[in-house]
């Protein structure tokens, strides 16, 4: 093959590479908006109801009630509750969400039900002597926030480790004043939101591992 030709073969191969990356973006952009407008749909019709969904979130130790593990995040106390969780929800949502709709869809997941499942465990059932249900996505903001902190360290990435600063340096002084106890704002979703976070970036990194090892060992694969 001549120079010329070879040229030309890595030029369409960078090309199509570099639309692969754009869609997978797309892809993953378009998941955090399609998210992002549910919560906002989910609390208009909350709003209308008079709040009738404020009591399908997280109830301690309710078995009868586990499934608000799923549907918590996507509930909020108002719009301002929902505006305070929507902004480090798309910043840090949107850093994942270049990895692809498949990563962000795995990633959110992880978080709601390993996390909310932590938040079930140990919230407390009652707020003095009046039941009291966790509600709003706030945890998974966490998770998204530990996500990106962890990531690097488990990948030894330096693009990671420089989001990870990144996220630290806009989003660290508030995210840890979130984990001290406050009226009305659960530190135990918090915690274990971040938890769930440093949990699936250490698996997916393990993952990925796996992933590149066996492309480079498959024919015609890189040589390190």
């Amino acid at each position: 093959m001549s120079r010329l030709n070879m040229s030309r073969l890595l030029s369409e191969t960078q090309a199509a590479k570099l639309r692969e990356v754009r869609a997978r973006h797309a892809e993953g952009l378009a998941l955090l908006v399609a998210i992002v407008a549910l919560m906002w749909i989910i609390e208009l019709i909350n709003t209308l109801s008079g709040n009738a969904l404020d009591g399908d979130g997280i109830w301690a130790r309710n078995l009868g009630r586990f499934w608000g593990i799923l549907t918590s995040p996507f509930i909020h106390a108002s719009f301002q509750h929902l505006l305070d969780n929507t902004v480090p929800f798309v910043f840090l949502g949107a850093i994942i969400a270049f990895r692809g709709a498949g990563r962000l869809a795995l990633v959110t997941a992880f978080i709601i039900v390993a996390g909310g499942f932590g938040t079930w465990l140990i919230s407390p059932a009652h707020a003095g002597a009046r039941a009291q249900d966790t509600i709003g996505a706030s945890g998974v903001v966490f998770g998204y926030a530990t996500y990106l902190l962890t990531r690097g360290i488990f990948d030894r990435s330096p693009i990671e480790l420089l989001t990870g600063v990144v996220v630290a340096v806009v989003w660290g002084a508030a995210l840890l004043a979130s984990l001290a106890p406050h009226a009305g704002i659960s530190w135990q979703a918090h915690l274990c939101g971040g938890l769930a976070g440093v949990i699936v970036a250490w698996r997916l990194s393990r993952t990925d591992a796996h992933a590149r090892a066996l492309a480079v060992s498959a024919p015609g694969g890189d040589s390190v």
